[in-house]
C-alpha cells in the first residue's frame, strides 16, 4: 500500500495518512526499512504492509515510495 506521512513525534513513530481510509495508520521506527526515522519527513511517501495488532490495524515494511 501506499500513503504519506502526517505526524511524526520525538518518540519514534508516527502516523500514516492513506487515501479513501479516515482513520490515520499507526507506525514505529523499528518497523522501517531503508530508511531511518529521522530520515522521514511530513509528507513523504511511503509503501508499507497493514499489520494487526491487540491496539488495532499498524503499518509494517515501512519504506520511502
Amino acid at each position: 500500500m501506499e500513503g504519506t506521512i502526517k505526524t511524526l513525534t520525538q518518540k519514534g513513530f508516527g502516523f500514516i495518512s492513506r487515501e479513501g481510509e479516515d482513520k490515520d495508520l499507526f507506525f514505529h521506527s523499528k518497523e522501517l526499512q531503508g530508511v531511518t526515522f529521522d530520515e522521514l519527513r511530513v509528507g513523504d511517501k511511503v509503501n508499507f504492509e497493514v499489520v494487526s495488532t491487540e491496539k488495532g490495524p499498524a503499518a509494517t515494511n515501512v519504506s520511502r515510495a
